[in-house]
């Protein structure tokens, strides 16, 4: 294993351990949640705007380290931004922030809370669902 595995290893670990934006949003202007049925992982997502942007975001969930860290590195990454920007946002930006490589069923880990995300913007300012997601969804249970 190389120092950057191990790196990027420590980060998830710190992710799990201290997660980023974890907790509820009392009055959220929207929320979401999902799961992956294959491993259990469970993610809810709040989202509060200021007009179009992300004011705040948190996200409450139980499962491996991999879904939790990377929705915990989510949060990080969209807090600030436009419904839009993160609606846009690609899986493979969420994947390089996770750095490390996943087997088709952790990929799925790595990329639950951006599915839920995804789904919380549609539901509270009508983004568009990418079509990428479509096959996502139908392995992950969002609502």
């Amino acid at each position: 294993m190389s120092e950057l595995d191990n790196l990027y290893r420590e980060v998830i670990l710190d992710h799990y351990k201290n997660p980023r934006g974890h907790g509820v949003i009392e009055g959220a202007d929207v929320e979401a949640e999902g799961m992956n049925p294959l491993c259990g992982d469970e993610v809810s997502i709040f989202v509060s705007f200021d007009g179009d942007k992300i004011e705040d975001v948190k996200f409450r969930g139980r499962g491996c380290a991999i879904s939790q860290a990377a929705t915990s590195m989510l949060m990080e990454m969209v807090k600030g931004r436009t419904a839009q920007e993160v609606a846009a946002l690609d899986r493979e930006e969420l994947l390089e922030e996770v750095g490390i490589p996943l087997t088709p069923i952790r990929l799925k880990c790595a990329l639950l809370g951006l599915g839920v995300l995804k789904l919380a913007l549609h539901k509270g300012k009508g983004t568009p669902l990418p079509n990428e997601w479509a096959g996502l969804a139908e392995d992950l249970e969002l609502r």
